[in-house]
C-alpha cells in the first residue's frame, strides 16, 4: 500500500477515484482531485507548505512535488501531466500543462495553461511561462508556439492516464 502519512495535523486528502501506486509517497497538506494518478516511486511532500493538485492530473514515475517553508506552496491545476522524474517545487502550474521528463520547475514560477516544458528543461525561480508555447533549455526559454497536434496532446493525455490506471486491479489509496 502507498505511504500516505499526516504531518502534524495535516492528512492528505485524495479523491476516491484517484490511482495511487503502491510505492508512491504522499505526506502532509496535500489535496488531489478526482481521477488523478500518482505513479510508482513518485513523492508528494506537503510537510512544509501546502500542495494542491487538480482533477485528472497525473504525477508520473519518480516525480517529486514539494514546496518551500512559509513562502512557496505548490499549486498544480487540472489536466496536468508531470513527466517521469520531474521536479515541481513551490510553483504554480495552470491547467493543461505538460512538464517533461526530468524537467525542473522552481519556486514562484508560473506556468500558464497550454504550455509544454520540454524534457530536461529548468524553469528558474519567478519565471512566467506564457500560454500557448513550448519552453526548453537550461534555463528554459520560449522556443515556439504549440502546434495543433501538441494542443491536442495536452487535451488527450490526462484521459490516457485515467485509462492506464484502470489496468491495475486495486486503487493504491484504498
Amino acid at each position: 500500500m502507498a505511504l500516505i502519512l499526516p504531518v502534524k495535523d495535516s492528512y492528505p486528502a485524495i479523491a476516491a477515484s484517484c490511482f495511487v501506486a503502491e510505492n508512491a509517497t504522499i505526506v502532509g497538506d496535500v489535496e488531489i482531485g478526482e481521477h488523478g494518478s500518482v505513479w510508482f516511486n513518485a513523492v508528494i511532500r506537503g510537510d512544509v507548505n501546502s500542495i494542491r493538485i487538480g482533477r485528472y492530473t497525473n504525477i508520473q514515475d519518480g516525480a517529486v512535488i514539494h514546496c518551500t517553508y512559509r513562502t512557496a506552496p505548490t499549486v498544480i491545476g487540472s489536466y496536468v501531466n508531470i513527466g517521469h522524474q520531474a521536479l515541481v517545487h513551490g510553483c504554480t502550474l495552470h491547467d493543461r500543462v505538460l512538464v517533461g521528463m526530468g524537467a525542473i520547475v522552481m519556486d514562484h514560477a508560473v506556468v500558464e495553461e497550454y504550455v509544454i516544458i520540454a524534457a530536461g528543461a529548468v524553469v528558474l525561480e519567478r519565471t512566467r511561462c506564457e500560454s500557448g508555447y513550448l519552453y526548453a533549455g537550461v534555463p528554459a526559454k520560449k522556443i515556439k508556439p504549440l502546434s495543433d497536434e501538441q494542443r491536442k496532446l495536452l487535451d488527450e493525455l490526462p484521459d490516457r492516464y485515467v485509462m492506464y490506471s484502470s489496468w491495475f486491479p486495486n486503487k493504491g489509496n484504498s
